[in-house]
């Protein structure tokens, strides 16, 4: 087993009776305030489903060029689709990735705010279908993993279990399917730069002995490598929001690995419905005096209502896809 430089977290203790259950909560809280990030096993996810999962995000990145571009983003309104290397930037600089983004599969939507426009079909590969369904059962396994993990967060904040199903609606979710190529520069390359996630979870599968994340701790940049059997979950912006400080999303970011070796990477994003705000939970007094307000960066600012924290997002990764399809919002 791969050494981790992340505090380890087992999901399953929730279902160990209510002293391995609270101590989970415990771990779950410091975890989150201290890190921001931790590697979570005992989530019932099978080796089986990740080993299918992996094959399918395998196959459809040796499609040929001309069946990948065929589903490529700039035809979606809704930033769907495939994604070519360097089509995607953080921070204004170019990623070095190519991928495919899968959100929920809805009818679009004509009018409202910005942020209805994330709302929309997938683009999905005509010559590989099985990838569909592959998607689906990973979506369905990993948004159980969430709701137990924003319950027992709820319960550690001291708010009731069901704080964030009262106040998330229908998920927004997302699922990004990632290819980093290797490369033989020198020095290390931006596979994804320095950055916060928008929304409020990150469940993280990396392929077994691919490393490259980084995540920042104490102004240093550390190693989290993949541990066998776990996720790598990390908090966003709108739940450090959401406990005015109190947790603190963290910056991550990953490096290229050099060639010829690449890296396969899937996040799942789950986040509140676009429409939905997170009220601020009411910290009992002794978390409410460590709570260290919402980090300021009059460049990247924090919106409590999901959508218009999404969309900033998208808008910025994704400047082609924006000036095609939304040059209203960016002033093109």
């Amino acid at each position: 087993m791969v050494a981790s430089t992340l505090p380890v977290l087992d999901l399953s203790q929730l279902d160990r009776g209510p002293d391995a259950a609270a101590r989970f909560r415990d771990d779950l809280r410091a975890a989150t305030r201290d890190v921001g990030f931790f590697y979570l096993t005992g989530t019932g996810v099978s080796a089986g489903l990740e080993q299918r999962l992996h094959r399918a995000a395998r196959a459809f990145f040796a499609l040929p060029e001309t069946e990948k571009l065929a589903i490529e983003n700039v035809k979606s309104p809704h930033f769907r689709g495939y994604t070519r290397v360097g089509g995607e930037r953080t921070g204004g600089r170019v990623d070095w990735r190519e991928q495919i983004d899968i959100g929920p599969e809805r009818e679009a939507v004509t009018g409202g705010p910005g942020y209805q426009r994330l709302i929309g079909p997938n683009l999905w590969p005509s010559a590989q279908p099985e990838l569909r369904e592959v998607v689906s059962e990973w979506h369905a396994a990993l948004s159980d993993v969430s709701r137990r993990l924003l319950r027992a967060w709820a319960q550690s904040l001291g708010a009731d279990a069901g704080y964030f199903d009262d106040h998330f609606g229908e998920p927004s979710t997302l699922i990004k399917i990632i290819r980093y190529p290797g490369t033989e520069e020198p020095e290390p390359q931006q596979g994804v730069g320095a950055h916060k996630d928008s929304g409020v979870l990150t469940l993280l599968w990396v392929e077994p002995g691919a490393g490259g994340l980084q995540v920042e701790q104490d102004g240093a940049w550390v190693d989290a490598p993949p541990v066998p059997g776990a996720f790598v979950v990390n908090i966003g912006e709108l739940l450090e929001y959401a406990t005015g400080g109190y947790l603190r999303a963290t910056n991550h970011r990953v490096l290229s690995p050099r060639a010829p070796h690449d890296r396969i990477s899937i996040p799942f994003f789950f986040n509140p419905a676009l429409d939905r705000t997170l009220p601020l939970i009411d910290l009992p007094a002794e978390l409410a005096q460590h709570a260290r307000g919402v980090t300021e960066d009059p460049s990247n600012p924090i919106h409590s209502l999901y959508g218009e924290n999404a969309l900033k997002s998208r808008l910025r990764a994704h400047p082609d896809v924006a000036a095609i399809h939304h040059a209203d919002l960016v002033g093109g």
